[in-house]
């Protein structure tokens, strides 16, 4: 099984689409496309991540106005983790309590955050960055 944390803020931030005006509408279409891409596009998204034909378990990490969107898509491979505080902080300590876990499996976190690269690659993690993920999903948000 591989565990993608992904940094909702960071990953809606990457793309200039004015997310900015409706950061709760972004959110809502990030958690679509990526229950999605779980729905019809599964092996294409672990792929995408370097593990073809893997079990992924997808963690959206959501802060702030975008944290308290309660009516988002879901998929039973998709879980909305909301942080309480900052998300970077929240997903440092996430990979590190996976890692601890002994699921055994890897563990993948999407941001271009620098200094949050550099926190959970402590904890065995690998980063990409939000183009890998955006351009693996589908342009819709219906799954």
């Amino acid at each position: 099984m591989v565990h993608v944390l992904v940094d909702g803020a960071n990953v809606v931030g990457s793309r200039p689409d004015g997310w900015w005006r409706d950061r709760e509408g972004a959110a809502r279409r990030l958690a679509g496309r990526l229950a999605g891409a779980l729905t019809v596009d599964r092996a294409g998204l672990a792929e995408a991540f370097g593990h073809p034909g893997a079990e992924l378990h997808v963690h959206l990490v959501l802060e702030g106005v975008a944290a308290r969107v309660e009516d988002l898509p879901t998929h039973p491979r998709l879980l909305v983790v909301r942080a309480r505080a900052d998300g970077d902080s929240t997903i440092a300590a996430l990979a590190a309590d996976l890692a601890r876990d002994g699921s055994g499996g890897p563990i993948i976190v999407v941001t271009a955050d620098r200094g949050l690269r550099e926190r959970v690659r402590d904890t065995g993690a690998t980063t990409v960055g939000p183009g890998t993920l955006l351009n693996a999903l589908p342009l819709t948000m219906e799954p």
